[in-house]
C-alpha cells in the first residue's frame, strides 16, 4: 500500500478566479490559468502567489504549457489568440488567422513549436516561438479536437470529442484517426510505455492506444465517475481525475 500523501492548499488572492490548468515553468515555479479571473498566476513551491492580468477582458485563458524558449504559452479561448508570458510576467498575444476560433489545449511539440487544439474551427494549430501560426484542418467534420499530447516519435495525438476518435498528426499535417464507441473522449497523455492513454468519460474507462493504433480499454471500479484529465507522474503511474465521483485515481 502506498504511504499517505500530504496535501497542502493555498488560497488565491482574488475570489472566483477559476484556476484551471497548471504546469511547471522553467523557473521551477508553477504557472496556472485563471479562467474566470482573466489572469495567469504563478505560485512558488512555498506558496507565494503572483497574478498577471491579461490585456483583454474576458479572454478566458484555458490551457498552459512551457515552451522551448522557457516562456509560458497559453490559449485564450475567448480572444481568438495564443498568449505568451515570460517568467518575469511580460505578456504578448498572437491572434489566430481564423476568426471565431476557440483554442483549448496546448502542448510543446516538434519543431520547437507549441501545438494546440481549436475545437470550433476543427483544426490543430502550431505556433513558433516568434509567433507564426499554422493550422491544419481535420479530415472528419465536426470532430472537435480537445486534448493533445506529443508521442515519442514527435507525432501529435489528440482526442476528438465530437467524433468518438483518437487521432494523430505528423508535423507536416498528415492525419490518421481511430474510431471508438465512446461519446466523451477527453484527456490524453503519453505513458512511460510509449503508448498514449486517454479518458472515456461516459464509459467510465481508461483507454490505451499503441503508436500502431491498437486500442485496449480498462473499466474503472466506480460507476458514473466520468474520468476527465490524465497525466503521467515520475514513477510511471498515470493519474486521472473523476469528474462526477469526486475522486483522483491512477493506473499502472
Amino acid at each position: 500500500m502506498d504511504a499517505p500523501l500530504a496535501i497542502h492548499e493555498f488560497q488565491l488572492p482574488k475570489v472566483a478566479s477559476g484556476a484551471f490548468s497548471i504546469v511547471m515553468g522553467s523557473d521551477k515555479n508553477l504557472w496556472f490559468t485563471e479562467y474566470s479571473g482573466n489572469r495567469i498566476g504563478r505560485i512558488t513551491t512555498k506558496g507565494v502567489i503572483t497574478e498577471f492580468t491579461l490585456p483583454k477582458a474576458n479572454s478566458f485563458p484555458y490551457s498552459i504549457a512551457t515552451g522551448p524558449d522557457k516562456n509560458l504559452w497559453f490559449t485564450e479561448s475567448n480572444n481568438n489568440s495564443i498568449g505568451r508570458i515570460t517568467p518575469k510576467g511580460i505578456i504578448a498575444e498572437f491572434v489566430l488567422p481564423i476568426t471565431n476560433s476557440f483554442p483549448t489545449n496546448i502542448t510543446q511539440g516538434p519543431g520547437r513549436k507549441l501545438w494546440f487544439t481549436d475545437g470550433s474551427a476543427n483544426r490543430i494549430g502550431s505556433i513558433t516561438i516568434q509567433g507564426t501560426v499554422t493550422t491544419f484542418q481535420l479530415p472528419t467534420p465536426g470532430s472537435n479536437p480537445y486534448a493533445i499530447a506529443t508521442g515519442t516519435d514527435g507525432t501529435l495525438w489528440f482526442t476528438e470529442a465530437g467524433a468518438n476518435k483518437i487521432g494523430y498528426m505528423t508535423n507536416t499535417g498528415a492525419f490518421k484517426e481511430f474510431a471508438l464507441q465512446t461519446s466523451s473522449l477527453w484527456g490524453i497523455a503519453l505513458g512511460r510505455d510509449k503508448n498514449l492513454w486517454f479518458t472515456e468519460g461516459n464509459l467510465d474507462k481508461i483507454g490505451r492506444i499503441t503508436p500502431a493504433g491498437t486500442i485496449t480499454e480498462f473499466q474503472l471500479p466506480s460507476s458514473n465517475c466520468n474520468p476527465y484529465g490524465i497525466t503521467l507522474d515520475f514513477n510511471g503511474k498515470l493519474w486521472f481525475t473523476e469528474y462526477t465521483s469526486n475522486r483522483i485515481g491512477y493506473i499502472r
